[in-house]
């Protein structure tokens, strides 16, 4: 259940009613109690210390619609995602952050196009321990750099909680990768932040799993928090992962938080990248994220799924018209 406490109860009784109900509180305008999901019924105590009182099926509950019945908006700078707004944003960049001049091209092909958010990794979680783990700090400052010098929104990913703090500091949104969605340490210290954090599911992970992690962000007070779906392994093989389409269409259906999607990292191939993303668009979702790189042939991680820049150009052309059939908008 969650419990939208009463003006007339403390701080500190709403933590003696959380240890109490072994639940969660925290604030965000008013003080909410979530208590675990098998708590169907309130008692007379919580009855007298809410004014309402919200009851979920499952530990899904500050993400479900049970809650809220409408998608939580977002802000970005001068742009909104969620809500009734029907935006659906672009955001480009290379994987990694290589060099100031790598990155700088970057950040004018978005400047060109209208892109307003600037993505690159600076900490890279690989699979292997013997390629390219980014530049660390200083990537982050060379995307600092193109922010205060372009004017653009920066979204790079934590590797693991050692640096959470630095990249908390550094980005303007939060990404946490398919291979962090677990790490409790990450998700506990976005809760923290007000900053909007995008939440990859892992590629073995079921929806309720990746919901649930979501939830440990909300709980924590953040209410800024979009799901970003980038494919699950499957019994495929020709195909880096697999997009589940299906799957967003059921966490537009049961949950209130904005939908990124990310076709790049789905189908791990160029080729594919265009068509899958204007399938995505045609579901009428919140953002999409594309990798793109000035020279993909020697770009130092996941080089063979990057568009190039001219490649990106005409994607970006094609979006618009699919967004307007479905009623949205590109920015």
């Amino acid at each position: 259940m969650i419990v939208h406490l009463n003006k007339n109860i403390t701080k500190e009784q709403a933590q003696q009613l959380a240890e109490k109900y072994q639940s969660i509180f925290f604030e965000n305008g008013k003080l909410i109690l979530v208590t675990p999901s098998k708590l169907k019924t309130a008692d007379d105590e919580l009855k007298k210390a809410s004014d309402e009182i919200f009851v979920a099926d499952t530990d899904i509950q500050l993400a479900s619609k049970q809650y809220i019945s409408t998608k939580r908006e977002i802000t970005i700078g001068d742009v909104t995602i969620g809500g009734n707004t029907n935006n659906t944003l672009v955001i480009t960049g290379p994987c990694s952050v290589e060099s100031e001049e790598q990155i700088e091209s970057a950040a004018q092909l978005c400047i060109e196009l209208g892109v307003k958010v600037l993505r690159a990794g600076a900490y890279k979680p690989r699979t292997s321990p013997y390629t390219f783990q980014g530049l660390g700090l200083e990537g982050l400052k060379l995307l600092d750099k193109m922010r205060s010098k372009y004017g653009l929104k920066i979204i790079t990913e934590v590797r693991d909680s050692t640096h959470v703090d630095e990249i908390i500091e550094y980005a303007d949104i939060i990404q946490i990768g398919a291979k962090s969605m677990y790490d409790h340490g990450i998700l506990r210290k976005c809760g923290k932040t007000r900053k909007p954090v995008l939440l990859k599911r892992g590629f073995g992970t079921t929806l309720q799993e990746f919901v649930q992690s979501a939830e440990f962000i909300l709980s924590g007070g953040n209410p800024n928090v979009m799901l970003c779906e980038r494919g699950i392994r499957t019994f495929e093989t020709k195909t880096r992962f697999t997009l589940d389409l299906c799957g967003v269409a059921w966490l537009k259906e049961n949950t209130n938080l904005p939908i990124i999607l990310d076709p790049s990292h789905a189908i791990g191939y160029a080729y594919g990248v265009a068509d899958l993303a204007r399938a995505c668009v045609a579901m009428g979702i919140d953002g999409l994220l594309i990798e793109s790189h000035p020279n993909p042939k020697v770009a130092k991680s996941d080089a063979d799924q990057q568009l190039n820049f001219d490649e990106f150009r005409k994607l970006y052309a094609s979006l618009q018209t699919v967004a307007t059939a479905v009623g949205y908008k590109v920015v």
